[in-house]
């Protein structure tokens, strides 16, 4: 299966987090992000990847509070978590960005959704590094930069090299691009031992 052999690079840490190990108070969420996981993605959920992607937002902080108001573990922008508890159902009261249950549960079904939106015909791991730079920039600049290729079927780096050349400002790339290869290559070997992947 893919997801064992997926590899877990930078953003809310810096430079720095190559030297960083698991957070101490990662372990005491780990059986509430196995629960979110399963009820989104079934047995297979990409738990490492997860668990480094909730690294890379807050470091487990539930409290964590952007710059620009992104808040919680799975670091929501408010206007997102509105949205996604509207998709849910989720009454207003009930919409918590800083609640663990309710962010690691966000967290897990939007990456979902966002995979399940990426094109079938790339490999897991590509839909996947999709899916986290569409979390990370939303999946409207991503899919306006494949169609800039002017490709019908373009691979991932080619949409990775058209990043800045659609609506996002060439800015932001950087950033937007960093991020799945931090959770991916860098953070998520450090949660392999927490639950098999796909």
């Amino acid at each position: 299966m893919l997801w064992c052999i997926l590899l877990a690079w930078c953003g809310f840490f810096g430079p720095t987090a190559q030297a960083q190990p698991i957070p101490a108070q990662a372990p005491r969420y780990r059986l509430e992000l196995v629960r979110a996981a399963h009820s989104q993605w079934g047995l297979d959920a990409p738990i490492a990847t997860l668990a480094a992607q909730v690294h890379q937002e807050s470091g487990w902080d539930p409290q964590a509070i952007s710059q620009v108001g992104a808040q919680g573990m799975a670091q929501f922008m408010p206007a997102t978590a509105r949205w996604w508890c509207q998709r849910q159902g989720i009454t207003t009261p009930q919409c918590q960005p800083q609640n663990p249950t309710w962010a690691l549960r966000a967290l897990a079904g939007y990456d979902r959704y966002l995979f399940d939106r990426t094109p079938t015909y790339l490999s897991d791991f590509e839909r996947l590094w999709v899916a986290l730079r569409a979390y990370n920039g939303g999946l409207g600049h991503w899919q306006a930069e494949a169609a800039s290729t002017g490709l019908a079927r373009p691979t991932r780096s080619q949409v990775d090299a058209a990043c800045g050349k659609a609506r996002r400002h060439i800015s932001h790339c950087p950033e937007n691009l960093r991020y799945p290869h931090r959770i991916l290559l860098l953070l998520q070997p450090r949660y392999s031992t927490w639950e098999p992947g796909l």
